[in-house]
């Protein structure tokens, strides 16, 4: 059928096989890469909530969002060490900073689904194209040859209809596929956001010591001061 169809209806044929293997291909690939960042973000949130500092969190896998957030913590921490009682903007400039990461992260994992969504939205329209161009190549043979009988129709119309399934075997998975995708990137983005919450979580533990540490050399000196009058 395939080969006894017109030069549209094989690319249109052709473009669709192409759009269905792109499909599986992002498919295989963003399951791969939801799985390792799951099993990352799932490592980095026990180091977090096992680490009694930001300081000496251990377990943190590779170069991924959570180690991302940890050292932007740190290093926010220590580029305000000069100024003294600003813990809440030190607390305010890293929420910012963790919400920029999470956003990025949250685009990150989305990209290549956009793919998924185009040819769900087009494929069946292409293979409607294939098909309509098929069936009016069909007509006009027959009006050529002048001949009405369903053995000389039916060939034709078979193999322009072929289009439509194709494009219909090819919308269906891709749509599916990225509505699964969708839903993996959701619960990725929660345990990002539970991974920020757990950073924040110590950066308020290391300030509220720094703090009670500054306090305590305050009195300390204080102490001293009124001992020597």
């Amino acid at each position: 059928m395939f080969l006894g169809a017109g030069l549209v209806v094989r690319s249109v044929m052709i473009l669709l096989a192409i759009g269905c293997v792109l499909t599986w291909t992002v498919a295989f690939a963003k399951s791969l890469e939801f799985a390792l960042v799951r099993r990352r973000l799932a490592a980095a949130k026990t180091a977090l909530q096992d680490a009694p500092a930001l300081n000496l969190c251990d377990g943190m896998e590779g170069s991924g969002v959570a180690l991302s957030m940890v050292m932007a913590a740190q290093d926010e921490q220590e580029a305000s060490g000069d100024i003294e009682n600003d813990s809440e903007g030190i607390k305010e400039r890293i929420a910012l900073m963790l919400e920029r990461l999470e956003a990025q992260e949250g685009r990150r994992l989305m990209r290549g689904t956009g793919l998924l969504a185009t040819i769900g939205a087009i494929a069946p329209f292409v293979g409607l194209f294939g098909t309509v161009w098929g069936i009016m190549t069909s007509f006009t043979g027959i009006a050529a040859t002048k001949a009405t009988s369903l053995a000389v129709v039916a060939p034709g119309i078979a193999e322009a209809l072929l289009a439509t399934a194709i494009g219909l075997v090819t919308a269906i998975p891709a749509v599916v596929i990225y509505n699964a995708l969708s839903r993996q990137t959701m619960s990725c983005r929660a345990q990002v956001a539970d991974v920020a919450a757990l950073v924040m979580r110590l950066v308020s533990r290391d300030l509220g010591r720094m703090s009670q540490l500054l306090d305590s050399g305050q009195l300390v000196r204080l102490g001293v001061r009124a001992a020597a009058e």
